[in-house]
């Protein structure tokens, strides 16, 4: 019992005080305490704590610590079970050995046995150079199971410090990526490599910090103030999610009142057409409390996607943002959005999705960076997706766009639109100079060709600056006041709750990627 004890304590020291120390002196957590911080008071159970490296190479046989940089377990968030591993920078700075990989794929492995969300905690300086291939192969093996449990339990990542090399495929295979400003970095290969190589000097934190990453590349969902944000932010995630792809959302007692009516709404749409509103002032009022939980909020700003609850239901949201780019779709906005969506389908998250799009950005620099092909991904997603979905459009829906974004003719379950909503081809500019562009070349005078253009962009206007011709189809359920949004999209969702939409049988998709 006495040696127990001592090992046990031994175990808990990790590399020693002095690199504790160090540890905190960055304005970091050690790996345990980082554990102790995100999971239910008392509930970690740790998996392989005498667990040491094999290797005897360049010395290392006299060099062991137990646990060997890194600490896996499950325990509970807000009562719902969770396998977790948590690096530890002070072992061998985190680096992955042969074992170490084992003790991550023995977690995951009961993880998806389970059914439950895997959380992974990065802070570590990559392959332990001294095992050579064997390293190499511990990260092959992680990466197999991340795609193994990929749409079947959630995974969510934070990079808490390092992640560099092979080590960032493993976030970039999981669901969600959290990091921690100012005190994380991830990329493939590192400043002193990109200067050999293309004699580009730039610091880590240019070239893979935090804000590099959550506004121009888009790998991090999340980005922290500091690592204990980070980690309340983690277990709100997960308020949102269900336990595995074979579960629902949980559902929770909600106190605000499903018919509750907000008049703001009525005139939030600007008569001026071209002028802009911010799309999540809209969100705010419709759901409950308020509460969103935005993903990816700096990047991409064309679009808002995030979870919120609708009467204490889970809900994915994806809403065109007129504020930035007049919420046109393009590459950027539609990659993320159509990840965002697959997501939801995966596990049973209804989707709302809130539409106001002039259109896909047009140019050059979009048509040679493949609009058409990542325009197609969203298209993609929302056919695919078989949960229930509810589309409501709130102004301009144009072209292509208005069918990318969950249209009916999607497998659109519940399709609104507000009496400001206007469906059509284009814009009423563009239509007139296709439509009567013999006429226009006729007429040489200035006053005569404005009321011209006048005259037939009004009667456009008539017929397409409107939802009646699209109701008129079917291809819109509802007009409804916008006022009463909240109640009409819950009892859409309730209506859905028990909907069962399948896919025909397949190896994969052939998706365009």
């Amino acid at each position: 019992m006495k040696r127990l004890l001592e090992e046990r304590e031994k175990a808990r020291l990790g590399g020693g005080e002095k690199r504790i120390d160090a540890q905190h002196q960055k304005g970091k957590f050690t790996a345990r305490e980082r554990i102790e911080m995100l999971l239910d008071e008392g509930s970690f159970e740790e998996y392989d704590m005498f667990v040491t490296h094999r290797t005897t190479d360049f010395g290392l046989d006299k060099e062991k610590y137990l646990s060997d940089g890194v600490i896996t377990g499950h325990g509970t968030i807000d009562g719902r079970l969770v396998y977790i591993f948590s690096q530890d920078f002070t072992i061998f700075g985190g680096s992955l050995s042969e074992t170490y990989a084992q003790k991550i794929c023995k977690i995951m492995d009961q993880a998806m046995k389970v059914g439950a969300p895997i959380i992974g905690i990065n802070d570590s300086g990559g392959a332990r150079i001294q095992e050579g291939v064997r390293s190499l192969a511990g990260y092959a093996d992680i990466f197999q199971r991340n795609i193994l449990a990929s749409g079947v339990v959630p995974q969510i990542s934070a990079i808490f410090g390092p992640c560099a090399g092979g080590a960032v495929y493993s976030p970039a295979l999981t669901d969600f990526i959290m990091m921690a400003d100012k005190t994380s970095y991830m990329f493939v290969t590192g400043p002193k490599v990109a200067k050999t190589v293309t004699g580009e000097m730039i610091t880590e934190e240019d070239l893979g910090g935090a804000s590099v990453h959550a506004t121009k590349s888009g790998v991090t969902h999340f980005v922290a103030q500091d690592e204990n944000e980070g980690i309340l932010l983690i277990r709100k995630l997960l308020s949102y999610l269900p336990q595995n792809n074979l579960e629902e959302p949980q559902v929770v007692e909600c106190d605000d009142p499903i018919d509750r009516l907000e008049d703001s709404l009525n005139t939030i749409i600007p008569e001026n057409p071209n002028i802009p509103y911010d799309v999540k002032d809209i969100i705010h009022e419709i759901v409950d409390n308020g509460e969103f939980l935005e993903i990816q909020r700096l990047y991409a700003r064309n679009i808002v996607i995030g979870f919120a609850k609708f009467n204490g239901m889970s809900t994915g949201i994806v809403a065109n943002q007129p504020s930035y780019l007049a919420g046109c779709l393009d590459i950027d906005a539609s990659r993320k959005a159509a990840r965002f969506v697959r997501f939801c389908d995966a596990f049973n998250i209804p989707i709302v999705t809130l539409v106001d799009v002039p259109g896909f950005l047009p140019g050059s620099a979009q048509e040679y960076g493949g609009i058409i092909l990542h325009g197609a991904k969203l298209l993609y997603a929302f056919g695919e997706a078989t949960v229930p979905k509810v589309t409501v459009i709130l102004r301009k829906a144009y072209g292509g766009a208005y069918d990318v974004m969950s249209s009916k003719h999607l497998r659109g379950d519940v399709n609104y639109a507000w009496p400001s909503s206007e469906i059509a081809v284009m814009g009423p500019r563009g239509a007139i100079e296709v439509l009567y562009s013999k006429d226009l070349r006729k007429i040489e005078n200035e006053e005569e060709r404005a009321k011209f253009v006048a005259e037939k962009e009004a009667e456009y206007k008539d017929k397409f600056a409107n939802p009646y011709e699209a109701a008129r189809y079917g291809y819109i359920d509802d007009i409804i006041e916008p006022r009463n949004t909240r109640f009409r999209v819950i009892r859409a969702l309730q209506t859905l709750s028990t909907k069962k939409d399948t896919n025909p049988p397949k190896k994969h998709c052939t998706m365009p990627l």
